[in-house]
């Protein structure tokens, strides 16, 4: 269930985005694409490939994300639970950022709505007021807000494996009481830009111009109705020596779950100048 409300407002921060294609496919379940088990590498890139329609077909989930950075020796994890209206494109997510050096936790928890091209935080610190939301429009992210809110868009991530190819089965594994499927592969941002569905494109399309590398290697786990139960991904941000590694991890659960997103009304987004 999503609560649509309507709102605009200023803010510019940036960072990632992923995937590689092959075969896009439509209409049949990955079992009917594989019989139940890992096929020829065609029939493997499919069954990722698909990830993103089953979970439409799904409707909702719960979600749990992770973001995590290393630069110097130096490793910060940013963590986000919350759930997705994948039918509705929206999602809502409390992102908790990383403590200091000193174990002190300095930021309340960022509240985040998810919709097609625009990211709603608040609490977003930096001279914001407490009750005030800050727009941003996704598609002017160098990363296409795949790991700039602190936290990937599920259905975004989801997208990204439009384009897998390379992929290869791992094995079956048990994942949150399921059994899934482990696939790895890689994934090119450019190529998964022009298949994805309309309300992606444009956030992939500036993704693609934004990492340091084309490819995004990544590891799926599906289980057996083909549904994403978690995606990992590596992203490398910057260029040569000043490049980062950013792993961006996504874990799908209790399918169907009520996911309520309200969107602020326009009074209550922030249109001052946002700090970094």
């Amino acid at each position: 269930m999503v609560a649509q409300g309507h709102g605009r407002g200023g803010g510019m921060f940036a960072v990632t985005a992923v995937v590689l294609g092959a075969m896009a496919v439509g209409g049949c379940s990955a079992d009917a694409v594989t019989g139940g088990r890992p096929g020829p590498a065609a029939a493997r890139a499919a069954v990722v490939v698909r990830a993103a329609d089953t979970l439409i077909e799904a409707g909702s989930a719960r979600a749990r994300t992770s973001i995590e950075t290393v630069t110097g020796g130096t490793r910060v994890t940013i963590q986000g639970e919350g759930g997705y209206d994948f039918g509705r494109r929206m999602g809502r997510l409390t992102v908790v950022l990383p403590k200091d050096p000193s174990g002190v936790v300095k930021h309340r928890p960022v509240t985040e709505l998810m919709t097609p091209g625009a990211l709603y935080m608040k609490n977003r610190g930096a001279g914001v007021p407490a009750d005030k939301w800050v727009r941003i429009d996704t598609t002017t992210l160098e990363d296409g807000n795949l790991v700039t809110g602190g936290a990937t868009d599920p259905l975004a991530a989801a997208e990204l494996l439009r384009g897998a190819r390379e992929v290869t089965y791992v094995g079956k594994k048990r994942l949150s009481g399921a059994t899934v499927r482990h696939f790895r592969g890689q994934a090119d941002i450019a190529y998964a830009a022009r298949v994805a569905r309309p309300h992606a494109q444009a956030s992939l399309m500036a993704a693609a111009k934004g990492f340091a590398r084309d490819t995004v290697p990544f590891d799926a786990y599906l289980d057996e109705e083909g549904r994403l139960r978690k995606v990992r991904h590596r992203f490398s941000l910057g260029q040569g020596s000043a490049s980062v590694g950013v792993t961006s991890t996504t874990v799908l659960y209790d399918f169907g779950a009520p996911v309520i997103v309200r969107l602020p009304d326009r009074r209550d987004i922030y249109t001052g100048r946002v700090r970094a």
